[in-house]
């Protein structure tokens, strides 16, 4: 009998689906978003959506919390006294109290760029490509540009400027084509390892312990080794009691095989019951796994997550951004860096991106790629005068393509998911971080797949996409294997120029040669 019911249940709710699906369809938001001639549905967009929300949903508190390292607009006037000029980098509740608010705005700050950049990622250029602020940038601009709690080059206001002038030049170099060409003019070879590096890098964040399952850590001889400790010394980060001892990798590997057999079976947001199931067991206290010890940090965490509902208004980033100090050489040092970076590797992740979900064309563009250029590089200036850092197509929107994902539709409920997170922070920023590390590794694993495309039997091709696939997990950086396989590619076919160029020299020199002496033989004919 049971059985039964549960059968006509599943009958009732696939024919609800259908009736949902067709509804949306036929509707103006159906035709608009063009899903009956991308061959999907508003479910599938849903699922797609939300895969690609709950993988990224960890940006609110990580870049808050590496943003906020800048120290924000927090000066020595808000440490509590004696104060003197080393409060800044030294324990002090005043200067910490203004560290909590800066990181509070700066959550909000996260939330509205991912919400603002998503959004019209959708409803412009039609893509399920989610936008947030991106990793790398944010640390190049806190530890590099204004330094760790203001003893930087530059002030956070400064700092600001170069990302809203770095964005406006974005723009220009969006709406006058040269960005696209940029794209264009990477070597296919490489393109394709670029999908394929990617996956390596976010695999290899997914099994580090600050945004994955642990399973990586630090070795003073081999740099990196198997991990998963129970506790870690808090200066080296080696294991103190031995490896693989900790629950909480044990449990995110249960959640990578509940992942895994979802997609081996074919069941439709494998990803998101991973992640869920991972989260509630991490929610109970008093165990070995929970995200909420009885500690005062977990006690901070959990009275937080208790909120459920909470909205925070922002005080003191937005319009922070100053020109005052913006003529200096450190300045222009710094934005030319930037755009450099920018260029290639936002681009690049664009592409790949683009490509992953089978939308580039043999010409090498891409349906909405204008806008989807224009939107990427806007969003930057709009966040810029919040107090945020610069933004970017996420490579997390890969698990949204693998959940079925094909419209704008995906990136618009992504940005209602954003705009929800404004008042469900609190639960949100309570997924742990082993709870998302299994996701990121099974979208690793699905980039690779690219990987036969490339010709290996062909070195030219071969050398700069290993290149390219190796230096993005090995350096930390993208754009370090984006520059390092480009560069790589140019290197080996200046042989190939050169070859041109002297047989070209060497066939106009024989043209000139005839001609001369088809000119000398017709004057001896004259003369006789």
């Amino acid at each position: 009998m049971g059985t039964g019911f549960c059968t006509e249940l599943g009958k009732t709710w696939a024919k609800a689906e259908k009736g949902l699906n067709d509804a949306v369809s036929r509707s103006f938001v159906g035709k608009y978003f063009k899903l009956q001639a991308r061959k999907t549905c508003f479910t599938k967009e849903l699922r797609a959506a939300t895969a690609t929300f709950l993988t990224m949903a960890y940006i609110l508190t990580v870049n808050a919390t590496i943003v906020a390292d800048s120290g924000g607009t927090c000066s020595l006037s808000d440490c509590t006294p004696p104060g003197g000029p080393d409060c800044v980098v030294k324990p002090n509740s005043g200067y910490e109290t203004c560290l909590a608010r800066i990181r509070n705005d700066l959550v909000v700050v996260t939330a509205l760029s991912a919400m603002i950049g998503s959004f019209f990622m959708g409803v412009l250029a039609n893509l399920p490509l989610a936008v947030a602020p991106a990793m790398g940038p944010n640390a190049y601009f806190t530890y590099d540009l204004v330094g760790f709690h203001g003893t930087g080059s530059m002030t956070y206001g400064t700092g600001l400027a170069v990302l809203c002038v770095e964005g406006l030049a974005f723009i220009f170099l969006s709406a006058s084509g040269l960005r696209a060409k940029v794209a264009r003019l990477i070597p296919q070879s490489v393109r394709l390892a670029f999908a394929a590096g990617i996956g390596l890098f976010i695999a290899f964040v997914g099994l580090q312990a600050h945004q994955g399952v642990g399973l990586v850590g630090p070795d003073p001889s081999t740099l990196v080794t198997a991990a998963a400790c129970a506790h870690t010394d808090p200066v080296t980060g080696a294991c103190v009691d031995g490896k693989m001892r900790s629950p909480t990798f044990w449990l995110g590997m249960v959640g990578l095989v509940i992942t895994c057999y979802g997609l081996m079976k074919e069941v439709k947001g494998s990803m998101i019951y991973g992640i869920l199931f991972v989260t509630l067991i991490s929610w109970i206290r008093g165990t070995a796994v929970t995200y909420f010890p009885y500690t005062k940090v977990g006690d901070t965490k959990f009275n937080y997550f208790k909120k459920v509902v909470d909205f925070h208004r922002i005080e003191s980033t937005a319009g922070a951004i100053s020109f005052t100090n913006f003529n200096r050489s450190e300045v222009w040092v710094a934005l030319m860096t930037l755009l450099y970076v920018d260029v290639l590797a936002t681009t690049g992740i664009l592409y790949t991106m683009a490509e992953l979900g089978g939308f580039v064309d043999d010409k090498g563009s891409f349906e909405g790629e204008y806008m989807a250029y224009l939107v990427d590089a806007g969003t930057t200036v709009v966040a810029s005068t919040l107090g945020g850092s610069p933004v970017a197509t996420y490579v997390e929107s890969s698990a949204g393509l693998r959940e079925g994902g094909r419209t704008g539709l995906t990136a618009v409920i992504v940005s209602f998911y954003f705009m929800l997170s404004l008042f469900f922070t609190p639960l949100l920023t309570s997924v742990p971080p082993w709870a998302i590390g299994p996701s990121l590794v099974m979208v690793g694993v699905l980039m690779m797949k690219v990987v036969k495309d490339i010709e290996w039997g062909n070195v030219k091709d071969a050398v700069p996409a290993f290149a390219t696939m190796v230096l993005m997990p090995l350096t930390y950086s993208i754009a370090n294997g984006i520059i390092g396989g480009a560069g790589i590619y140019i290197v080996l076919s200046l042989y190939d120029y050169v070859v041109w160029v002297v047989r070209r020299a060497a066939k106009m020199r024989r043209e000139k040669n005839q001609v001369s002496a088809a000119g000398g033989g017709g004057q001896d004919v004259e003369m006789t």
